[in-house]
């Protein structure tokens, strides 16, 4: 089920990279013509301010360095174009075995979805997700991923393996990056005790998801309170945060 060298030797590079929609918020306040950012602007911003992106921009880059590495990668996704759109990324080993790599969700590693390989495993599996069991099920072109919760709670999301066309991607992802929620979201991975755990900041909410339970940090609406906070788990510059903290805050 692991991925092999040359999947993960890409997929590390990403370890300290968050899922969020603040840079989203504050790209579009810039308002440039196209607002999916190409990865040289994507990692201009990443030295200026530490900042990474959405599902989109983490696919895209993703998908950038596996090229760069000889890496076979297409996306995959589900609800395109529309509000609830996702987007991960499938990579082929040098064997032609498929891997979902999914930064978007804040995955560990890369998981085996063929289930026709030796290597294939049907039973709940630990460190690939965090504070969460994972299976992969496949049922053609359909891959379902079971996320078992230490609660007893079990959610499922479900992928289309067939490649998303260029054209198709590209379009998704500027309807993406044309849509504001309201709701500032950023997730990242921690470590904790003896795992990796997985924070989230949504809706002016903080919490720590790990194999123990969900841990919710205190209440505040303070804008540098939340700034202080979201700069000690992801490194991201201060001052930016403030600046797109204060857009979100108009939203309200």
């Amino acid at each position: 089920m692991f991925a092999t060298e040359d999947v993960l030797r890409v997929w590390r590079k990403f370890d300290n990279f968050p899922m969020e929609t603040l840079t989203k918020a504050w790209f579009f306040k810039q308002n440039t013509e196209k607002r999916q950012r190409e990865v040289s602007l994507m990692k201009e911003h990443r030295e200026q301010y530490g900042i990474t992106g959405n599902c989109f921009d983490l696919a895209i880059w993703l998908m950038h360095e596996f090229e760069n590495e000889g890496v076979e990668a297409y996306p995959i996704g589900h609800h395109l174009g529309t509000a609830k759109a996702h987007i991960a990324v499938i990579a082929k080993n040098e064997q032609g075995n498929r891997y979902l790599c999914d930064l978007g969700d804040q995955w560990l590693q890369p998981i085996l979805v063929d289930t026709d390989s030796e290597d294939y495993c049907e039973d709940q599996l630990n460190g690939f997700f965090p504070g969460a069991e994972i299976q992969v099920k496949q049922d053609g072109d359909t891959l379902s991923v079971l996320y078992h919760r230490p609660n007893g709670k079990v959610s499922t999301q479900s992928f289309n393996l067939a490649p998303v066309t260029i054209e198709d991607f590209s379009r998704a992802a500027e309807i993406s990056q044309n849509t504001i929620n309201k709701l500032p979201l950023l997730e990242c991975r921690i470590p904790y005790k003896n795992e990796i755990a997985h924070w989230e900041f949504y809706n002016w909410r903080s919490f720590l998801s790990t194999t123990e339970g969900i841990f919710d940090d205190p209440e505040t609406d303070d804008l540098e309170q939340w700034c202080a906070r979201i700069h000690q788990k992801t490194g991201y510059d201060e001052k930016f945060l403030f600046e797109v903290l204060q857009i979100f805050r108009g939203m309200r």
